[in-house]
């Protein structure tokens, strides 16, 4: 059982404030510090909740080994944190936008949860920490509040247009060119210095036979280090792995448009002639998914199927399933996934995480033609049959997903800083430190 929970809830809960190093107050204290140390609108910041919040921002530095900034530099920082997050709560509450106990007490359940202890447990390690489970219970219910506040004023209106993932993408194949490196084989057919027309011919067929022999099948290394003047003849002529720019300006044009394993024709030069082998590129990587076709029936459980009677129903359609029935037609008749129901329950080809977590742990245990046994999630009683997997190149739509996600992070980061400003400056605030 881990004995802090810190480094994982804080992940876990939302942009939760850092919980370590929080320290109890005595009440004769907390008292001596309750003075305003600011006034936001129509409400105030008090010394002990600034002196708190220092306490946890002074322990999460010295964890991480940072340098402390001076003392008043550092209760500046800290109050307008304070600030701000007081005025996005004001705007919450004019907004109606509240945190119920009930969505709040299962969040906590979760956190829980995903530190591996259960809530009593949780809760005991937080006092223990000298953390109030009460206090800790109000700054998540205000995180969770911040975070809807900002998801309706910001995150909704947030746009990605398919042209702004298209430009985005011509400019990072760009950079992804400038990257990309190759790996070159090189022979030279050298012309004596001053050579005469005569003497250049006869070098040209030597050449000629030369590369008449690697297209035959030849070795290409072994025929450099047997024929080649190029200083790389003992490497095999091998130029090792340069970027475009590295590349002789001779090569520079013809390598992007070769094939790996392409031999070129002769490039001629005042030194002679050339032959190059494009023995590699190497860049981004592909991403190969291994990607899952099945079909399902659903029923949901209502007021009146109770779960006991969703799951006896699929037991008897999966039994006539096995008998010879068609899967398709018993999803058009009967299941409650009305979109898929049309299909006969197919469900296309899926990719990880595109379906229910419960959902894709029962579909990838199954073998292609295999009918699961009833099961349940959060949508309703499923059975569910693989029909085939594949490996996909989803290489294009993850660098549209990905480039989509860094195009809405940025406009969100933007669009949420100019928004803070704005509350900022249009609200009455008097510090008093």
């Amino acid at each position: 059982m881990p004995k802090t929970l810190l480094p994982t809830l804080a992940l876990a809960s939302l942009f939760l404030l850092s919980l370590t190093g929080t320290l109890p107050e005595t009440s004769s204290h907390a008292e001596e510090l309750d003075r305003i140390v600011a006034v936001v609108d129509n409400d105030v910041i008090l010394q002990s909740e600034l002196e708190r919040q220092l306490q946890q921002v002074r322990a999460r530095l010295e964890k991480s080994g940072a340098r402390m900034p001076p003392l008043p530099v550092l209760e500046r920082q800290v109050l307008e944190r304070m600030i701000i997050n007081r005025l996005q709560m004001q705007t919450a509450a004019r907004a109606g936008i509240t945190v119920n106990d009930v969505a709040l007490d299962s969040a906590i359940r979760n956190i829980a949860a995903e530190n591996g202890v259960s809530l009593e447990e949780f809760r005991s390690i937080l006092e223990q920490d000298g953390y109030p489970f009460s206090r800790f219970r109000e700054d998540i219910r205000e995180q969770m509040t911040i975070s809807l506040l900002r998801k309706r004023m910001i995150e909704e209106r947030i746009v990605v247009t398919e042209r702004e993932v298209d430009d985005y993408l011509a400019n990072r194949q760009q950079q992804e060119d400038e990257a990309t490196e190759y790996r070159l084989q090189h022979i030279l057919i050298a012309t004596p210095e001053g050579a005469s027309p005569e003497e250049t011919e006869a070098v040209r067929k030597k050449a000629e036979e030369v590369l008449e022999k690697l297209r035959g099948g030849a070795d290409f290394s072994q025929m450099a280090m047997e024929v080649s003047d190029g200083q790389q003849a003992l490497e095999g002529g091998d130029l090792g792995w340069r970027k475009l720019e590295q590349l002789p300006t001779l090569f520079s044009d013809l390598v992007p448009q070769m094939q790996p394993e392409q031999i070129s024709d002769l490039i001629r030069s005042p030194s002679g002639f050339h032959i190059i082998r494009l023995a590699g590129v190497r860049h981004g990587e592909k991403v190969m998914i291994e990607q899952t076709h099945a079909r399902h029936i659903l029923i949901r459980p209502n007021e009146l199927v109770s779960d006991q009677d969703a799951k006896a129903r699929l037991e008897q359609l999966r039994e006539r399933i096995l008998n010879g029935e068609d899967f398709a037609e018993l999803a058009r008749a009967h299941s409650d996934d009305r979109g898929s129901a049309l299909e006969g329950g197919d469900l296309g080809w899926a990719s990880p995480g595109d379906f229910d977590p419960k959902f894709e742990q029962v579909m990838n245990e199954l073998e292609p033609g295999e009918i699961s046994e009833p099961f349940q999630t959060r949508f309703g009683w499923h059975i569910v049959q693989v029909l085939e997997r594949r490996t996909h190149d989803s290489t294009e739509e993850v660098r549209r997903a990905q480039a989509r996600k860094a195009i809405r992070d940025r406009k969100l980061n933007e669009e949420l800083q100019s928004w803070l400003r704005r509350l900022r400056d249009e609200a009455y605030v008097e510090i008093r430190l």
